[in-house]
């Protein structure tokens, strides 16, 4: 049996609101129905996906903050949490990750904490998802130094495509400073309303965009109540109702996100 060696992979984008949290969730679900062992790193303070995967932190729960923290940081195995759901671990957040940036201000090589902290357990998973706060922290430095690659998340709205400029630029400055191997995987449009000019109108412009030539998922994810009405109930929404556009969107992009990478492999062999 070949030796797994995950492939670490932050879903960002900087602008908030966009899809982001919920794309980490259900991607990561969607990846397990196939039977790949995903890890979800939540390191958005807000903890939306670590609540979205089931998980309600007690205020001295261990978490991804111990893990990175100054003094001596606990091993990222021993903070994992098996979700209820077969090949879907979490690593969850907590409030006490805002302060974080304060503790390593003076800390040599505090944008390899994550990175060291992971390099233990790589072998554990076929995927790591990493989730990001919406806005370019520490901890989102953190994060794109560990990453590979970057998955952008775009609502098809015109505030969230100017956004994604400013996302290539700091991508840019990683890479040319920190992560030279880091690259960006791909751009999925989010919460499309096909009844809506303006959303029509920024996924042609996505479309016909040259910076995401091959890069541009074919699949869209719809605008459908079902997701916020799963992430209510603390469950991914290809768990919740599997019969709704927003299960099948996401199982979707899973399909294509695999299919993609297979299609990368046999290139390079």
């Amino acid at each position: 049996m070949a030796e797994k060696r995950a492939r670490i992979i932050s879903v960002v984008n900087e602008k908030g609101g966009v899809g982001k949290t919920v794309t980490v969730i259900n991607l990561a679900a969607g990846l397990s129905l196939k039977g790949k062992d995903v890890l979800v790193v939540d390191m958005d303070p807000q903890l939306n996906a670590t609540k979205g995967l089931g998980y309600e932190p007690a205020e001295d729960s261990f978490s991804v903050y111990d893990v990175i923290k100054v003094g001596k940081p606990l091993a990222a195995k021993s903070v994992i949490w098996h979700t209820p759901w077969q090949h879907l671990d979490l690593l969850p957040s907590h409030v006490d990750l805002s302060g974080i940036e304060i503790e390593l201000a003076t800390k040599i090589g505090r944008e390899n904490r994550l990175k060291r902290a992971l390099s233990p357990i790589v072998d554990q998973y076929d995927f790591i998802l990493l989730d990001t706060p919406p806005s370019l922290s520490l901890l989102t430095v953190n994060v794109l130094a560990c990453a590979q690659e970057v998955l952008i998340p775009c609502q098809t709205h015109p505030y969230a495509y100017a956004a994604i400029d400013e996302l290539l630029e700091t991508i840019a400055t990683i890479r040319e400073e920190i992560n030279p191997d880091i690259s960006v995987l791909g751009v999925v449009p989010t919460f499309f309303d096909c009844r809506t000019r303006v959303s029509n109108q920024i996924l042609e412009e996505l479309q016909k965009d040259s910076r995401f030539a091959n890069k541009l998922f074919k699949t869209v994810i719809r605008l459908n109540t079902t997701i916020a009405e799963s992430a209510h109930y603390k469950t991914p929404v290809v768990f919740f109702r599997r019969s709704s556009t927003g299960a099948q969107d996401y199982l979707a992009l899973a399909d294509e996100f695999l299919g993609a990478l297979a299609d990368e492999f046999l290139g390079d062999s």
